[in-house]
């Protein structure tokens, strides 16, 4: 599809210099930039130039190079911030624009929270099976049945 045909994008936009962003490392195929909505600081997006929705149609080369980015760009704010550890996720879906998030995670926050629930219902689909067992549900609905929040 050609530029034309596609519905704007915004990281299109900012690799041809229409869009003003926050650059951090940028070379012929690859371009990093601050998050607009950081979750933390030092918080950053490694793009492909290329146009390509989702991180598994990159070409094997692109795929390298923008790993290799992003590590260089981990190891940056490793030194800048000494986070716990720099999350990384591709996205693709809600802006069309294959994007790596490179966020640096310190314990406790709200990252690290989210990791140690996410991890705890990895491990816990038992538990979370046994809410909807009949005698659970009957348990859960007559408790709600008998009690009353009302104020006096």
């Amino acid at each position: 599809m050609d530029n034309e045909d596609r519905v704007p994008c915004v990281f299109c936009d900012i690799i041809a210099g229409k869009s003003q962003a926050y650059t951090v490392y940028e070379d012929e195929t690859t371009i990093c930039i601050l998050d607009i909505h950081p979750y933390t600081k030092g918080h950053c997006l490694v793009i492909p130039k290329r146009h390509v929705t989702w991180w598994h149609e990159l070409t094997s080369e692109e795929t390298e190079h923008v790993f290799s980015v992003a590590r260089t760009v981990a190891n940056r704010i490793m030194k800048a911030y000494s986070p716990d550890f720099v999350f990384l996720y591709a996205r693709g879906r809600r802006i069309p624009h294959t994007h790596i998030f490179l966020i640096p995670t310190h314990k406790d926050d709200v990252l690290d929270r989210f990791f140690h629930a996410l991890e705890k219902f990895q491990e816990s689909p038992q538990e979370i099976a046994q809410l909807k067992d009949r005698d659970q549900m009957l348990e859960t609905m007559r408790l709600l049945l008998k009690t009353d929040y009302s104020k006096d």
